[in-house]
């Protein structure tokens, strides 16, 4: 490791605490819910199927793109960035990464025009949407880059407040071009590029207080290159497979998809990913604080202290994700007729599906955390190319036309086989996680079975139970007071189960009992 301090002196102060800079990235995340709720209801219907199902091919294209040519740096400058803290010419090795890497997607673009390959890549999508989303899915990567320095340096807090910002001016402009009628593809895509480009500017000045950019735009002597090169490719080269069969894969099912299928289901499948999303905010929220945990702990050898981690913060971030999951997967008719209206109606089914990705998807996200942390990237990848594998034959039988020997299921099938890989994936990664940290496996293994199975069950009787005595009535209303008895419930079933969130009830009075202290109870 170069762990030689170059230049600039470092000025680390007293860090906010873990729980501290948590609680400001779930109230963004709350903030950008409650933002994403109000603009979801708008674009789907201001843009009608075919187009967005448009916008989110080119979109999730891009991001694919953007994932393969990372090839996983990002998350090892991070994990390095956050126990190196006072390495600054790391940061300056990065950037000049960031640099080449939007040539490279220039580059790619301008050999898909000349050659006439967007054709092929994008069938019958305009060049400047092509263009647009590019630009789209580079400035997303850069911001993401630049948070998670500010993650590193611990200075989340002012991030958070730099987002909530975004968010709300961001929302006032759609909700504005909407009542205008001037809400489209085009100025959907304009608006966010100009968004993207205030935050990676505020992220900028926010990195700037702690370590000055002017001094990290400099030449750097070869021989600190060359070591950083070898550092990186040490780190990265077992993921070059894995995200090249990731690209590869990736982007082929999105677009047997669109071959297939068309826009119209390319939209329904979007419209479904994008609300499953939503309940992944909580523990999106905590995976780059969690990692940068556990790479500081396992510089350090901790390893009693990063199973500590993991045993408190998996089964809780899972329930929360469950929550939200089983909630919208037995109200998905309610949730697509207020967000998409009517033209989504064949939505429902891949909403109800996708709506249970996400709480494996916290599986993935935070034990995945522990692999790139420990610096096991080859063992992440051979897990993750051999499920890829595993899913590709999965999407064509789901999705080609029973002509071509297929089910013809379209955004269904492919909502489906996302669910099912997930599962699959997340509970091999576990496996070995357990092992290494000396963790009882089975018992994660019997939370993931016992927690949906509770709240689905809860879900699903209250809203039977309204069904009989609120028919005919008002949609969001019915959704909304079937939230706040199905939240209660929840509440109840934690406090009499305190082990589905992963708390002893000792634990668990503990906290009770500091809050009643508190409130004055």
């Amino acid at each position: 490791m170069l762990k030689k301090e170059i230049g600039i002196k470092p000025n680390i102060g007293k860090e906010d605490s873990l729980k501290k800079r948590y609680a400001y990235k779930l109230f963004t995340n709350f903030w950008g819910m409650g933002m994403g709720m109000i603009t979801l209801g708008m674009t789907p219907r201001a843009l009608g199927p075919a187009m967005y199902g448009s916008y989110s091919f080119l979109t999730n294209f891009f991001s694919q793109l953007m994932n393969f040519f990372d090839v996983g740096t990002s998350t090892g400058f991070y994990s390095k960035i956050s126990y190196r803290q006072r390495e600054h010419s790391l940061i300056t090795f990065y950037f000049s990464f960031m640099f080449i890497l939007a040539l490279a997607v220039f580059l790619f673009l301008a050999a898909a025009f000349a050659t006439s390959l967007d054709k092929f890549l994008w069938p019958g999508q305009l060049r400047i949407f092509i263009l647009l989303a590019a630009c789209f899915g580079l400035f997303s990567w850069i911001s993401n880059v630049l948070n998670k320095i500010t993650d590193a340096y611990a200075l989340t807090i002012k991030a958070e407040m730099a987002k909530v910002v975004r968010l709300t001016i961001g929302t006032i402009f759609i909700v504005l071009l909407f009542s205008l009628s001037r809400l489209n593809i085009l100025t959907l895509f304009i608006l966010q590029l100009c968004i993207l480009l205030i935050i990676i500017i505020s992220f900028l000045l926010i990195i700037n207080r702690k370590v000055k950019i002017k001094d990290l735009i400099r030449p750097m002597p070869w021989q600190m290159v060359k070591g950083y090169i070898v550092e990186f490719y040490k780190y990265s080269h077992p993921l070059l497979a894995y995200a090249l069969v990731g690209l590869i894969i990736g982007l082929l099912d999105r677009w047997l998809l669109q071959v297939f299928a068309g826009s119209e289901q390319q939209g329904f499948y979007g419209l479904s990913y994008t609300i499953g999303s939503f309940c992944f905010m909580f523990t999106l929220a905590m995976q780059p604080l969690f990692m940068r945990e556990l790479s500081i702990l396992n510089g350090n050898r901790d390893y009693d202290k990063m199973a500590e981690l993991f045993r408190r913060y998996i089964p809780l971030f899972y329930f929360i994700a469950a929550y939200f999951s089983c909630f919208i997967a037995i109200n998905a008719g309610n949730v697509t007729s207020i967000i998409g209206g009517g033209k989504y109606g064949s939505a429902i089914l891949p909403i109800a599906i996708m709506a249970f990705y996400p709480m494996h998807q916290t599986y993935g996200q935070l034990s995945g955390s522990v692999y790139y942390a420990t610096e096991r990237t080859s063992l992440y990848r051979n897990i993750g190319i051999s499920m890829m594998f595993v899913g590709l034959p999965l999407t064509y039988i789901l999705i080609a036309p029973t002509a071509y020997l297929g089910l013809s299921m379209g955004a269904i099938g492919l909502a489906l086989k996302m669910v099912v890989l997930q599962l699959m994936a997340v509970n091999v990664q576990l496996y070995f996680n357990s092992k290494m940290l000396k963790l009882n496996y089975w018992k994660y293994v019997l939370h993931q079975l016992t927690v949906p199975t509770i709240l689905v069950l809860i879900a699903f009787i209250i809203r039977s139970s309204l069904g009989l005595f609120m028919t005919g009535g008002n949609i969001l209303f019915s959704f909304v007071i079937s939230g706040a008895i199905y939240t209660m419930f929840a509440a109840l079933a934690i406090y009499c189960f305190p082990m589905i969130i992963g708390m002893r009830r000792p634990e668990m009075m503990g906290i009770i009992n500091i809050a009643r202290k508190r409130s004055g109870v």
